[in-house]
Formats: structure tokens, C-alpha cells, sequence
């Protein structure tokens, strides 16, 4: 198994290198393949920012490349959970802070508009102040 860098996922998301593109194409064709939360993380937020990737287009590539037979993510059921809160305008990087969260556990941001969205979205346990 090899497990991924954020580079190694932009150049093969993005194909912007072509050299390392293809090989960032080569080694996913080449077995399994394990990706970290935190790079998902992090390859998330260098698409939105530098390649001005809309969060749909975020979700579909991420969506697509968790697809692969060889390719397993770091905390599947939370990766899941967090692409499925993007669609209800939530973008990645607190989709993934809220489904990461402990059973139970209550989520507090000063973001209202996120704790709006995430209501609106069926999650529980979110607010806006501490208690």
C-alpha cells in the first residue's frame, strides 16, 4: 500500500505538471493507495484557492477518486459524511471538522452561517455559542 501527499493528489486532479501527472497516474494504477483525512484536507483547500475549484467540483473529484477499487481514505464513514454535508453548502474542510467529531459529542463554531447550513442539513448537536 502507499499512502498519498496533497501534491501527488493536485497533480493528478489538476494535470497542471504534466510529468508528474502521469506519474501521479501511474502510481494510482499501480495498487493500493491510502490517503490521509488531513491531506483530503489540505488537497481541498489548494484546489478552492489556487485552482478556484467550485466546492461541487470539489465533492465530484473527491467523490470519484474515494470510487476507486484501490483507493482507501483515512476515516471512510466521515469522508462520506462530509461529502454528503458539501451538498447542503457546507464546504469540505467543516464538513470533515463535523463529521469527525465523537459520537455525541456537541459542535460549537462562531460561524452562524455554517451552524445554519449544518441545521439545515439534519445535524445535530450544533451551535453557535457555548453553553
Amino acid at each position: 500500500m502507499i499512502a498519498v501527499d496533497t501534491n501527488v493528489l493536485v497533480r493528478l486532479l489538476t494535470g497542471d505538471e504534466p510529468r508528474q501527472g502521469a506519474a501521479a497516474r501511474s502510481l494510482f494504477a499501480s495498487g493500493p493507495i491510502w490517503i490521509a483525512k488531513t491531506v483530503l484536507l489540505e488537497t481541498g483547500w489548494v484546489l478552492r484557492s489556487r485552482y478556484g475549484f467550485e466546492e461541487r467540483a470539489i465533492r465530484d473529484a473527491f467523490t470519484k477518486l474515494l470510487g476507486l477499487k484501490n483507493v482507501q481514505a483515512e476515516d471512510e464513514s466521515a469522508v462520506a459524511a462530509a461529502l454528503a454535508l458539501t451538498t447542503h453548502g457546507i464546504e469540505f474542510a467543516d464538513a470533515m471538522h463535523l463529521s469527525s467529531r465523537p459520537p455525541g459529542a456537541r459542535f460549537v463554531s462562531f460561524d452562524k452561517s455554517f451552524v445554519q447550513r449544518a441545521r439545515r442539513a439534519g445535524v445535530a448537536e450544533i451551535s453557535s455559542r457555548p453553553a
